[in-house]
């Protein structure tokens, strides 16, 4: 099974424009998660897809490989479908966001062993434990339910499960995607359903057409970019690392 890692990264930005290029101890973003993804033992070939050419430059600086795509996709899964469609000879497609300088190389490899182990699975992710509930109540932490095999039932911005009573742990989603690479290119041509719009998360498409995803759980902490806050946050860690 040949594995492709696909890292998108567009340069506009609500809250950190510019963000994939944002200085981590001494090197864009976008390149510290490529220099991470690289390490995963099971990928094959690792590529940005941007649309923008500071970062294919950047990244081509680096040492890595990028590719423009364009610049008018509504959604990453259109951004990603477009480089799945160039890459005709890989079965599988894995997402890590541009925005994860701390993504650990195994995690992306258990991804890809969760399709070794299941022939019919087409989509998987990532969740891990939150006990904070601030973070928990926080509707920009995307929280996720699991049957007990492991795959998805819901997921949502809302406080889920509601905690009426204790006991039930509360698993934050994280988002790092692997799909095959056809049924990839099939689910970016779907339709919006409902909950997807409500919630405004794309993978409730993929449940509400009736795809199973699998959920690998973590331990793993993750520290995503998305605000000035973030970036410093996540420089004190790789200098610490240093």
């Amino acid at each position: 099974m040949k594995v492709l890692c696909v890292i998108p990264a567009r340069y506009a930005s609500t809250r950190l424009p510019g963000k994939p290029l944002k200085d981590i101890a001494g090197k864009p973003m976008v390149c510290r998660v490529y220099d991470r993804a690289v390490q995963a033992r099971k990928i094959a070939e690792t590529v940005v897809a941007t649309d923008d050419e500071r970062i294919l430059k950047a990244v081509e600086e680096n040492g890595g490989k990028a590719m423009m795509t364009r610049a008018d996709h509504p959604t990453g899964t259109d951004r990603l479908a477009e480089v799945a469609g160039a890459f005709t000879d890989v079965d599988l497609v894995v997402n890590v966001q541009g925005d994860e300088p701390l993504i650990e190389p195994t995690l992306i490899d258990e991804l890809v062993t969760a399709f070794e182990t299941d022939a019919d699975l087409q989509m998987a992710t990532v969740k891990t434990p939150m006990t904070d509930m601030a973070e928990i109540e926080n509707p920009n932490n995307v929280k996720v339910v699991t049957d007990k095999n492991g795959y998805a039932l819901y997921f949502s911005r809302s406080v889920l499960p509601y905690p009426r009573n204790e006991g039930c742990p509360v698993y934050k989603h994280i988002g790092i995607y692997a799909y095959k690479r056809a049924f990839l290119l099939q689910y970016a041509k779907m339709e919006s359903t409902p909950l997807e719009k409500a919630e405004s998360l794309e993978q409730l498409r993929a449940l509400e057409n009736g795809y199973r995803i699998k959920v690998v759980e973590t331990s793993a902490k993750f520290v995503g970019v998305d605000t000035a806050e973030d970036l410093a946050k996540v420089n004190a860690i790789y200098k610490a690392i240093k």
